[in-house]
């Protein structure tokens, strides 16, 4: 049994041994790493030192830090990055050794400012029109007076800043057909001379005396006959002005039948009718082609616009012009009738139309002298007339033979042949010229032929407040203008002179003015499907900044039975003769000024990227006030605009009485523009 028992516990007291040696082993081991872990994950120096043994009588100790070389030295180290040169080092003289000290770099010096040679505008151009003013306590004095801004908590926080504008007054009733610019009597009065009919070119009211106030409509005003009847018809009321009818009623001009004013369609020199009177022109000359090869025409002195009402069914756009004169409701009956018509007179200055407008212009017994002073009328019809282009003349001295009238012709053959016009036809009481298609015939004329040629500096299309010259315009030597297609093809095809706008463009020309017909006909598109401007009765319609005609290109696209004005207002690009190349008609107008039109003239207003670059020049209130007395009561607005401008211009259209409501373009929420829909209340 002894033995036995110690046979076991041999093996036992093996294993325990074996046990306990490997278990003190990795305590051992786990010690060590512990220590060494502890060494070098303490944070507290990073610093690069040297260890060295030391050899001396005295006792050994620890291991202490060797000194570098470079110990009392201090380098900046900017001069190996900026390669200046460097400062002279910094040296610590001393036994002890002693702690180094690093110099921080300096801090660099600034970058030099950059010079901003533009900016982006709203539409993705780079633009220099731009300056940032100095405070301007007094406008802010003056707005205050105007304006009240509401959301000021109780403790005088803001909580959602709104601008609140008053109410409007309605305007005395007998500013019912105020235009603001033509019915100046105080500016009137202050001119010098009249006799040439200076009292009929504008004269817009000073700073502070604008218009103030809503324009009432007459009493008992309806909503307008809708388009093709108001050719033919419109109600007496909204026009309650019967002494036309009295003057003219026995020239077929225009009758009263009820609560009606009928058109029966016949003029001074037509008293048979429009169309009779049209297919005689057309007769007389064929290559006038209406419809095809003459698609903008100008009639001038226009009565109440019957040859542009009928023009219109031989896709003829025919632009009626004539003064606010003794026959001044005339361009008003013309806009009832929904026939594009504007009021302008030949005295002084030129029309605000470019030069190579027309392709046709037609004076029939427009009473205009056009032979005084030196020809300066006629030489402003032959600026706006197209190269190529007929002038057509219904008058007294083209037919009768009495000796006053004989000499006016004899005056008007001679002017007429000096700036190269030729006779091309003379029937009965017309007579019809042809403008040269270059400058050939003005070069080869005797020296010293009055009227000379222009200055070569001279811009034809610049025709803001500017005087008329007597003087002929000179033709573009590569034939831009000369050169239109067809209609209706010209609508789409890029014009030559669209090489001629001036502007800053990564894109061509020709990709700019595709983009923006593609971009128009879309949206339209979509407010045909969306807003039903199928079912709108539109029928004048103002663009108040048009660029290339886009959106008037637009409506006819989409066979939306209207006319455009196209306005290029005067702070922006001259696209104006591109607009006419298209076979559209437009005019150049400054939205600080009102605009030369009566009151109730358009059913519908469209004014895309307008406010963002006017409220820099004038005030938005007082552009919107102008557009209510040009809107015709039940009419509408779009406005398409930044999201920073809409809380101001919904105030203004509250404060006009207008039902507004803002809407998403259709890039969605989260786009930086907005659609405002505005309704005029029929009163």
């Amino acid at each position: 049994m002894v033995k036995a028992n110690g046979a076991v516990g041999l093996p036992l007291d093996r294993c325990r041994s074996t046990a306990f040696a490997k278990i003190t082993g990795f305590l051992v081991i786990s010690l060590v790493f512990f220590y060494l872990g502890k060494c070098f994950s303490d944070g507290s120096s990073l610093q690069l030192v040297f260890y060295a043994l030391q050899h001396s009588p005295q006792p050994k100790t620890s291991a202490f830090v060797g000194l570098s070389p470079n110990l009392n030295k201090a380098f900046n180290i900017t001069v190996l990055i900026n390669a200046t040169t460097p400062p002279p080092a910094i040296r610590n003289i001393g036994n002890e050794p002693k702690e180094v000290t690093v110099l921080s770099p300096p801090p660099p010096s600034p970058p030099p400012s950059l010079e901003r040679m533009g900016v982006v505008d709203e539409s993705g151009r780079m633009t220099d029109d731009f300056k940032v003013g100095d405070y301007d306590p007094e406008l802010v004095e003056n707005w205050s007076k105007i304006n009240e801004s509401e959301g000021l908590g109780s403790d005088g926080m803001v909580e959602n800043v709104r601008i609140k504008i008053k109410k409007f007054p309605l305007c005395p009733e007998s500013m019912r057909e105020y235009i603001p610019c033509l019915d100046n009597a105080e500016a009137i009065k202050k001119l010098h001379n009249t006799e040439k009919g200076e009292k009929f070119e504008r004269h817009c009211p000073e700073e502070g005396k604008g218009l103030n106030c809503l324009v009432p409509p007459p009493k008992g005003y309806r909503a307008p006959i809708p388009w093709p009847t108001s050719r033919d018809e419109v109600w007496f009321s909204n026009v309650p002005h019967a002494p036309l009818v009295e003057d003219k009623g026995g020239q077929n001009w225009i009758t009263i039948s009820k609560d009606k004013f009928k058109f029966p369609g016949g003029g001074t020199q037509f008293i048979h009718g429009a169309v009779q009177y049209l297919d005689q022109i057309e007769k007389m000359v064929p290559e006038i082609a209406f419809g095809r090869r003459t698609r903008v025409v100008l009639d001038v002195g226009c009565g109440v616009a019957s040859f542009g009402a009928y023009l219109l069914s031989r896709n003829v756009l025919t632009l009626s012009v004539a003064p606010k004169d003794v026959h001044e409701n005339q361009i008003q009956f013309a806009l009832e009738r929904g026939v594009p018509a504007m009021v302008a007179a030949f005295v002084s200055r030129r029309l605000l139309y470019p030069s190579q407008a027309f392709d046709h212009i037609h004076c029939s017994r427009c009473r205009i002298n056009w032979t005084r002073d030196d020809g300066i009328l006629l030489l402003e019809v032959n600026r706006m007339l197209r190269a190529g282009g007929y002038f057509a003349w219904a008058a007294l001295p083209v037919y009768k033979h009495e000796p006053a009238l004989e000499e006016q012709w004899e005056e008007m053959v001679n002017l007429t042949s000096r700036i190269c016009w030729t006779l091309v036809r003379k029937e009965g009481y017309l007579a019809i010229w042809q403008k040269p298609l270059n400058n050939s015939c003005y070069l080869s004329r005797t020296e010293g032929t009055q009227p000379p040629l222009c200055e070569s500096d001279d811009d034809p299309d610049n025709v803001w407040y500017v005087d008329l010259k007597a003087c002929i315009s000179r033709l573009p030597e590569n034939g831009y203008g000369s050169n239109v297609t067809s209609w209706p093809e010209r609508l789409q095809n890029p014009p030559d002179r669209l090489m001629n706008i001036q502007f800053d463009a990564y894109m061509s020309r020709t990709e700019l003015f595709k983009a923006e017909s593609k971009y128009w006909k879309e949206i339209i598109e979509g407010y045909v499907r969306a807003l039903h401007w199928g079912d709108f009765k539109m029928r004048n319609v103002l663009d108040m900044k048009a660029g290339f005609g886009g959106f008037a290109s637009a409506l006819i696209e989409n066979k939306l039975d209207c006319w455009v004005m196209n306005v290029v207002p005067v702070s922006g690009t001259n696209t104006l003769p591109v607009i006419y190349d298209r076979g559209l008609i437009g005019v150049m107008h400054d939205w600080c000024e009102p605009f030369d039109t009566y009151p109730r003239t358009y059913d519908l207003i469209h004014a895309a990227g307008l406010f963002s670059i006017e409220h820099k020049r004038c005030n938005m209130s007082i552009i919107m006030l102008e557009m209510d007395r040009i809107l015709r009561p039940g009419g509408r607005v779009y406005i398409r605009d930044l999201l920073s401008l809409m809380d101001e211009l919904q105030e203004i259209g509250v404060a006009l009485g207008w039902h507004v409501s803002l809407r998403d373009t259709s890039e969605g929420p989260h786009a930086n523009y907005r659609i405002l829909s505005c309704d005029k209340r029929l009163l």
